[in-house]
């Protein structure tokens, strides 16, 4: 596959769609037997509570996962992406209800780059706060 976004079409500023992704207990339950993540800050109230948490938080590498599809999903290409690094800022607290939190992601083109490279800053918030600082993505475009 290659990106569906031809480089010349794109300029320093172009806001990448948005996106909203849901995440409730039971995502974290699916995400730890896949990643094998089973620290119990993610699934265990009570011990989360115990080591200074407000409630069982997302893993910070599904939280990454998540802001990243913003990309990929617009260039339509996930092998598009050639670089991707972000700092973990904020947890992403996760209730025990039927709503769970959300993970609203943004994206922009931050600069031009050679070789049909673009580099893409994210933001990343749930319940009001940035949950991922220097979320920044290069990506080959067509």
């Amino acid at each position: 596959m290659t990106s569906k976004i031809a480089y010349e079409d794109v300029e320093v500023g172009t806001e990448l769609p948005a996106q909203t992704f849901p995440v409730t207990r039971a995502t974290l339950v699916r995400y730890a037997g896949a990643s094998g993540d089973f620290n119990p800050i993610h699934w265990n109230e009570k011990f989360a509570k115990e080591v200074g948490l407000p409630d069982v938080i997302a893993h910070g590498m599904f939280t990454m996962a998540e802001a990243i599809r913003v990309v990929t999903d617009w260039t339509g290409d996930p092998g598009a992406v050639v670089d991707y690094g972000v700092r973990f800022t904020k947890p992403v607290v996760v209730p025990n209800d039927d709503q769970g939190a959300l993970i609203e992601v943004s994206g922009k083109v931050a600069a031009k780059l050679d070789d049909n490279t673009v580099r893409v800053d994210l933001t990343a918030t749930s319940a009001g706060q940035k949950v991922l600082g220097m979320s920044r993505a290069v990506v080959r475009l067509g």
